[in-house]
């Protein structure tokens, strides 16, 4: 018997509390579909992506990793499954937010001004 989905604890725990979310809001939904995915189709972004999309200020979730190639200078809040430890100083460094996708989703239950990017 094959197995499908996801099989990390961590990941089944956050898809079952975005499964409330989904059903009243199109962001969740689209966050919660992109997370359900494999491992190796989850979407990758280097900080150099962040800094080149996002504007000052502004809220990003990344529903995969955050990778540390090039350089970030806004201050950024951004919510991601994972993070390297290169790319979460570089984020910190230039004064922004470093979240989970569990924190931003308390924070703010309905995704009002937020960006997925990847």
């Amino acid at each position: 018997m094959k197995r499908t989905g996801p099989m990390n604890h961590q990941v089944n725990v956050l898809l079952a509390e975005l499964e409330t979310k989904t059903r009243d809001s199109r962001f969740w939904r689209r966050v919660a579909e992109d997370i359900r995915k494999p491992t190796r189709q989850r979407r990758i972004v280097n900080v150099y992506k962040i800094d080149q999309f996002a504007r000052d200020g502004e809220t990003i979730v990344v529903p995969g990793k955050v990778l540390s190639v090039g350089e970030i200078h806004k201050k950024v809040n951004v919510a991601a499954m994972n993070f390297s430890m290169e790319a979460k100083r570089k984020i910190l460094d230039a004064k922004g937010k470093v979240l989970s996708i569990q924190e931003l989703l308390t924070s703010n239950p309905d995704g009002k001004k937020v960006r997925i990017l990847g």
